[in-house]
């Protein structure tokens, strides 16, 4: 069965033996590069460039399978992207890697308990052959809220919990 994960590494393979072809295997990487980009809430941004998102540095970059935010170090900065939240399936949104903090997106159950989504952080990670989900990554002390921004909490209650599931 042809997955999402062969079809991106055979394109990855691909461009790589383009650019080798191109440039006599000099300078392929240069070229490859060129068409990298991660998006971080809907905006794309280029390869190598680096933003600030709840206390925290990241720069686009390559996995080896598709663009990709690497985490770096903590930061006292702002945040240089909008942050809305984990309340959307990340596709189209978010590259792997990004954080968010939770929303009432992410709540779930644990028997009749209600777990609410904002009480952790979210990273963007691919399944096995499906689509980009979020993942909870951190509690959510570890994301920094910029100034009159914080967690927002459910609307939902554990009355919406059964036998684990939220209906």
């Amino acid at each position: 069965m042809f997955t999402r994960f062969a079809a991106r590494a055979m394109a990855a393979c691909v461009a790589v033996a383009a650019g080798a072809i191109g440039t006599g295997l000099g300078g392929g990487a240069a070229q490859a590069d060129e068409g990298i980009a991660c998006l971080w809430a809907g905006v794309s941004h280029p390869y190598l460039s680096e933003v600030v998102a709840g206390g925290w540095s990241f720069e686009c970059g390559w996995d080896g399978l598709s663009s990709h935010w690497f985490r770096g170090g903590r930061t006292g900065a702002p945040s240089t992207v909008p942050n809305p939240g984990a309340g959307s399936a990340p596709s189209g949104s978010f590259s792997g890697g990004a954080l968010q903090p939770g929303t009432a997106y992410t709540d779930y159950c644990v028997g009749s308990q209600l777990i609410e989504g904002a009480e952790d952080v979210y990273e963007v990670v691919w399944g096995a052959s499906g689509p980009p989900f979020w993942k909870a990554a951190a509690p959510i002390a570890q994301w920094r809220f910029d100034h009159g921004t914080g967690p927002q909490p459910s609307w939902r209650s554990s009355s919406l919990c059964y036998d684990g599931m939220l209906i």
